[in-house]
């Protein structure tokens, strides 16, 4: 790539709208509440703002050797601190690497293993952690986000003063100069750090606003943090909701829709669990004109429930995707709810059509590694087969981990040009229509003598019990002759022996009507599923399988 080519960066747009929208908000973080109910103080970050101190804490992290190129763990909370130093560190073409902290602590300190940062910034506990639970040993530059270097060489507070007043500190990165290495949730095995390049960053940005007709000057709740990172890059403005991001299914609702209603959000994003608060709760929201959800499929009675509570003319998107490439299709609440009859009779989840620029192809699965791409690899309509996806946004690896990969990623020529072609590592299948249907992950499928169960095409079908919150469909057994097995948590899960038998009879009934669920069995009560960190919403099926397993085989 010439050097003079113009940045790739998704923080290069902040001096553009710092000059032309100086005192715009930005970002909001709304303050603690006095015995009255009355704020004591908001943390307002206008562009001017934003845009000025990230380039003083660039500069300063530059002084300390932080600079282009440096891996940097971030380990600090959801805060106007937080966005500052993202933007910050992608100004100065440092690699941020973000590992969710709700993760199991060995895993967490693997992650950090992996990525060997050269740099470490958190909060005062993090830093505690690091040193006694030996995190990051790589790190030779440490920053902490407290009053006092305790634990570490400097405070934020002093970089951002050494840095003051330099001036502009954006970097003039190329496409293909890694932006950062962002590490899955780790619900489907130990999480993986993606690369992400910052043409991937700077395309999520031009295909999100595409997608969902984003526009400037919207204000926006997004709780999950690294959206409210894409918020600024489109001229949002972002209110930082009170709640514990990594616990979304026990986020408070008063809370969030009092950020609503006293900012005037227009735009929502969450998880499917939070998306189930909301609707629980059931506070209208007219301010509302565009909820966005992802994470896992959003259950139809929460859609249905939250379509009630918005304006008649509000859209509620669910795209489709992955850490690893995003977003690879939508579709909106009116059309998602029209296919309902379809998902309870077991035809799995449509997600909607691919986001243009996108080419979403379906091939037979395949659990081994698939190094060049072929068109004898695709499946016809209808046929479901493991989901992929070449585009903008689908990254190219995973960071020191080659095998992994191998798995995830085909080289493909075409029209002269060598391109990324990404696993899902979902199932699913292409409609007539050109609409994909989401069936489950490859790795949750169950294996019978009779051919494979998806379990987005079985859940659903059982789902429909009045007193079934929800079913988890695992397999016990040999690979290839497995048993399926239903675990089965209800609405209320404290019923006796009698009520349990009733609603398994009740069950086998639900499932005698369909072919694909007439030979399922067994079904086991859980009193609470499972589920991933991140969105609060995947459940952890490995857990569940091997909880049967031990059953199975007393």
């Amino acid at each position: 790539m010439d050097a003079a080519a113009p940045t790739c960066n998704i923080a290069a747009v902040l001096p553009t709208l710092a000059a032309q929208s100086p005192e715009r908000v930005a970002m909001r973080c709304p303050g603690t509440r006095r015995a009255d109910g009355m704020a004591r103080y908001d943390v307002v970050l206008t562009y001017a703002q934003l845009d000025a101190r990230s380039d003083a804490i660039a500069a300063g992290l530059a002084k300390r050797g932080i600079v282009r190129g440096t891996r940097t763990a971030v380990m600090v909370r959801p805060s106007p601190e937080f966005f500052l130093l993202m933007f910050a560190l992608f100004k100065a073409g440092a690699v941020p690497v973000l590992i969710d902290p709700g993760i199991d602590k060995r895993a967490l300190r693997q992650c950090l293993d992996e990525a060997a940062p050269e740099a470490f910034i958190g909060i005062p506990l993090a830093h505690v952690a690091r040193v006694v639970l030996g995190w990051a040993k790589s790190a030779r530059i440490r920053i902490t986000t407290g009053k006092r270097a305790f634990l570490a060489d400097d405070t934020l507070e002093r970089v951002e003063r050494a840095g003051a007043g330099v001036g502009s500190q954006l970097a003039n990165t190329q496409p293909d100069e890694v932006a950062a290495i962002v590490f899955t949730s780790g619900s489907t095995g130990v999480p993986k750090g993606v690369v992400f390049r910052h043409r991937h960053f700077v395309a999520q940005i031009e295909m999100m606003s595409q997608a969902f007709g984003m526009v400037p000057g919207g204000v926006d709740l997004p709780t999950f943090p690294p959206f409210a990172l894409f918020d600024p890059a489109l001229g949002l403005t972002s209110i930082i909701p009170d709640m514990d991001p990594t616990r979304p299914a026990q986020a408070d609702p008063v809370k969030l829709l009092e950020a609503v209603t006293r900012f005037g959000c227009d735009q929502l994003f969450g998880s499917p669990a939070l998306m189930a608060v909301l609707a629980r709760h059931g506070q209208p929201m007219p301010t509302v004109k565009r909820v966005t959800s992802a994470g896992a499929p959003v259950p139809p009675d929460t859609v249905a429930r939250l379509r009630e509570l918005l304006p008649d003319d509000a859209q509620f998107w669910t795209p489709y995707g992955a850490t690893e490439c995003l977003p690879v299709a939508v579709i909106e609440g009116r059309e998602l709810q029209s296919t309902r009859a379809a998902t309870e009779a077991g035809a799995g989840t449509c997600v909607g059509r691919a986001v243009e620029r996108n080419e979403v192809r379906v091939i037979r699965i395949d659990d081994a590694a698939i190094a060049q791409w072929s068109d004898d690899l695709l499946v016809g309509a209808g046929v479901v087969g493991e989901i992929t996806v070449a585009g903008p946004t689908a990254t190219d690896s995973y960071f020191n981990r080659d095998s992994m990969t191998r798995l995830a990623k085909i080289r493909e020529h075409a029209g002269g040009v060598e391109r990324i072609v990404h696993r899902m590592g979902d199932v699913g299948y292409l409609d007539e229509q050109g609409r994909l249907w989401f069936c489950g992950r490859k790795t949750h499928r169950v294996e019978t003598a009779g051919g494979p169960l998806y379990t987005e095409q079985v859940e659903p079908v059982f789902n429909t019990h009045p007193k079934v919150r929800r079913t988890a469909l695992v397999g016990t057994g040999t690979f290839g002759a497995q048993v399926p097995l239903l675990w089965v948590e209800l609405h209320q899960p404290r019923v006796g022996d009698t009520e349990r038998k009733r609603i398994v009879e009740e069950l086998r009934e639900i499932g005698a009507r369909h072919a694909h669920t007439a030979g399922i069995e067994r079904f086991r009560f859980h009193p609470g599923f499972p589920v991933d960190i991140r969105h609060n919403a995947k459940i952890g099926r490995e857990k569940l399988a091997l909880q049967a397993q031990a059953i199975e085989s007393r």
